[in-house]
């Protein structure tokens, strides 16, 4: 053996190393294995402390206070709810009406509750204590004319409005105020639809107050209506209203999660941070908060349940989708538009109810020509008898809500037909059925003569002018050519804002346009119309009642300081739809009505309409006076081609017109006629300037004891 060698080989401790290197890295590797297990451990034991301190944040703080030594002691309970205010805005009373229900359901859990009416609040001393008073607010306000608060409403709102945008209050103004909004509208008026509730709700939210419940916006629009009717819209909203209540008092504080922000949720898709829908409510209980700390291998299973909810959900609207659409074309089938709350309305006001949209009431003129007390004006200007006259309409709806509207607004309205439909043969049967049995009732009864009671129940013209708009009938010319049939006049009044329905037409005996204003202004301050192109329709509504060729009238209606000075602006109308027959009549007032301003000042006395009539024939020419009615306080201008001869004959042969109108059913409509082939001549007691003043002398007038007002036909 080299010597050398074996010294290099004992003395070197590198080489040694070197040569158990295997060993060392072995040690190295197993250390550093440990070290990580204990990391680990360290870690995991970190994070199940974590996990158990959220769980413990999750509990309230009051109740972690109480919390002593694992038992929970007994201290006074915070008061969360203190009272519920009731605020509301009404023109008709029916915010009124829902407010006292609304009251009645908080008094059912025990809490303290005022109605309050909005005309009689000061918002400027007594809003802001709502933010310390634990109350909780509702809101009932109803939308009126052009999007406008009502009169009760109108001071509160326009506070509320300047507050919202005044600097001086701020954005935090109402913070700690909680408030529910439920307002009252008619989606016919598209634009205007609950814009009070929407504005008192976005003003309320943008002080800073906190909204504890979606706003409810209840519809007068039995067709577009949520739940059938603006009393199950509320009655669903009040029940959300309540079981929040009840939850707020259990100290719950929001509908949702906990990711709304401002009143807002997060997960509902909103226009604007302030509006309100169901989806706020939905709540997000169910899921668990994705920013918290969650073990891996639960993220896959909280992932998978998302997406499965993510799928059934579009799954579901896919199915409410197709549902809406295949019953898109039988909603207005499944809808009747007589509700029951206006069924009894209509029923209280005399009428006798047909199907599900149509009606029938004896009119008061008819009632004193039975007993021989004299007849109406058109008895008078065109020799109806007035006894013998059946009024009624097939549509109860209109698309105009008039201030003088003698029915005060209790029919519905609406701009197209979306209501169950019944057939007109059904609709003319009742319709004479029901006449007859209201003409039966004055069998016997003293001052009625015989004659007239035995005529009275053969139904000889039909006057569709009740209430509503007659031509929305989907069904008017086949309603019109039963009429016809049964030897029945027709008399038909419309409020010109349906120019295609009335081009299209079939003839009747006389064809009415209602002209109640002269202006685009006044118009819809008076008719107070749905269409947003309601003055273009008025227009063409003339222009296709010029092309008719039978007997055409313009109504104008005088309202007293609203539409009595437009004499030159009638005059240009009178030309555009070049009428056979203007009646002109003071306004009857029918008593007082909260959803009208109108009062006895605007009935124009007899002699102002005389006066008003002179001034119009002056700037018509081809148009004279020709009959007068004192006791409707109406005139008839006439067209000059009725003069014949110097003689006036704007009354109707009616036999003769059953005779043109069957020959032109006869030949398919290519046998017309015209206004003139039809007439008769005028009595000279129906004259203008006659001593009668248009009262026939065939009946006797009647006044009341030591009254010397004429009551005919009262």
């Amino acid at each position: 053996m080299d010597p050398s060698l074996d010294t290099w080989n004992f003395s070197s401790p590198l080489i040694s190393l070197w040569i158990n290197r295997f060993y060392i890295y072995l040690g190295f590797a197993f250390g550093i294995s440990l070290w990580i297990c204990f990391q680990i451990v360290i870690r995991k034991q970190l994070f199940i402390f974590k996990g158990k301190n959220s769980k413990d944040e999750s509990v309230p703080k009051a109740t972690r206070d109480l919390m002593t030594n694992g038992y929970i002691s007994l201290q006074k309970k915070d008061i969360l709810v203190s009272g519920v205010k009731i605020f509301y805005g009404s023109q008709t009373g029916t915010a009124k009406g829902f407010a006292a229900s609304l009251a009645e359901a908080v008094t059912s859990l025990g809490l303290p509750v005022a109605v309050i009416n909005l005309q009689e609040y000061d918002p400027d001393d007594h809003l802001v204590e709502e933010v310390t008073s634990k109350n909780v607010c509702a809101f009932v306000v109803a939308t009126y004319t052009d999007g406008r608060p009502t009169e009760s409403a109108e001071w509160f709102c326009k506070w509320l409005e300047e507050a919202s945008s005044d600097f001086r209050f701020g954005k935090t103004y109402l913070k700690g105020m909680r408030y529910a909004v439920f307002g009252l509208g008619n989606s016919a008026y598209a634009n205007h639809f609950n814009k009070v509730g929407k504005n008192v709700d976005k003003w309320l939210w943008m002080l800073g107050a906190h909204r504890v419940v979606a706003r409810g916006e209840g519809d007068c629009d039995v067709v577009k209506s949520k739940h059938g009717s603006i009393e199950a819209d509320f009655r669903v909203w009040k029940t959300k209203f309540i079981s929040r209540l009840q939850a707020l008092r259990k100290g719950e504080r929001k509908p949702c999660g906990g990711n709304c922000k401002k009143g807002q949720c997060e997960s509902s898709a909103e226009e604007e941070p302030f509006e309100s829908t169901s989806e706020e409510e939905s709540g997000t209980e169910d899921h668990q908060n994705l920013n918290s700390v969650v073990d891996v291998e639960d993220l896959g299973k909280i992932m998978n349940c998302v997406k499965k909810e993510k799928r059934e959900k579009e799954l579901q609207e896919e199915k409410s989708t197709l549902v809406r659409n295949a019953m898109k074309g039988e909603a207005s089938e499944r809808r009747a538009m007589i509700t029951p709350a206006l069924r009894e309305a209509l029923t209280k006001q005399g009428y006798q109810l047909i199907g599900s949209h149509s009606g029938v009431k004896l009119c008061r003129w008819t009632k004193s020509m039975l007993r021989g007390r004299g007849g109406c004006y058109k008895h008078t200007f065109y020799g109806i008898e007035s006894h013998r006259c059946m009024e009624t309409t097939p549509s109860l709806a209109c698309a105009n809500k008039c201030v003088f509207c003698w029915r005060h607004h209790t029919n519905p309205v609406g701009t197209e037909w979306r209501w169950k439909m019944d057939q007109p043969e059904m609709i003319l049967k009742e319709a004479i059925e029901n006449h007859q049995n209201m003409i039966k009732q004055f069998k016997g009864v003293p001052g009625v003569r015989e004659d007239r009671f035995e005529e009275g129940m053969m139904v000889k013209h039909c006057a569709l002018s009740l209430v509503g708009e007659p031509i929305m009938y989907p069904e008017i010319n086949r309603f019109l050519k039963l009429l016809h049939e049964c030897k029945i006049s027709s008399f038909l009044v419309t409020n010109a804002q349906f120019p295609v329905e009335i081009r299209n037409l079939k003839p009747v005996t006389q064809l009415y346009v209602s002209v109640d204003a002269s202006t685009k202004d006044s118009l819809k301050k008076i008719d107070r119309p749905l269409f947003k192109d309601f003055w273009q329709r008025f227009l063409n509504s003339l222009k296709a009642l010029a092309a008719k060729q039978q007997r055409t009238v313009y109504r104008l209606t005088l309202v007293k300081a609203w539409n009595v000075d437009e004499l030159q602006a009638y005059a240009e109308l009178v030309s555009l739809g070049n009428p056979d027959f203007i009646e002109v009549k003071g306004v009857t007032y029918c008593g007082e009505s909260s959803a009208s301003s109108l009062t006895m000042a605007n009935v124009p006395w007899h002699e102002e309409v005389v006066h008003f009539v002179r001034e119009l024939v002056a700037l018509i020419p081809n148009y004279e006076i020709a009959c007068e009615h004192e006791h409707s306080n109406c005139l008839l201008i006439a067209h000059t081609r009725f003069k014949i001869d110097g003689e006036w004959w704007t009354w109707i042969d009616y036999n003769r017109f059953q005779e043109l109108v069957q020959e032109y059913e006869d030949s398919g409509g290519l046998t017309n006629f015209s206004a003139k082939d039809y007439v008769a001549k005028t009595p000279l007691w129906a004259l203008f300037g006659a001593s009668e003043r248009g009262f026939d002398p065939k009946d006797t007038r009647y006044q009341r004891k030591n009254k010397s007002k004429d009551i005919s036909g009262c």
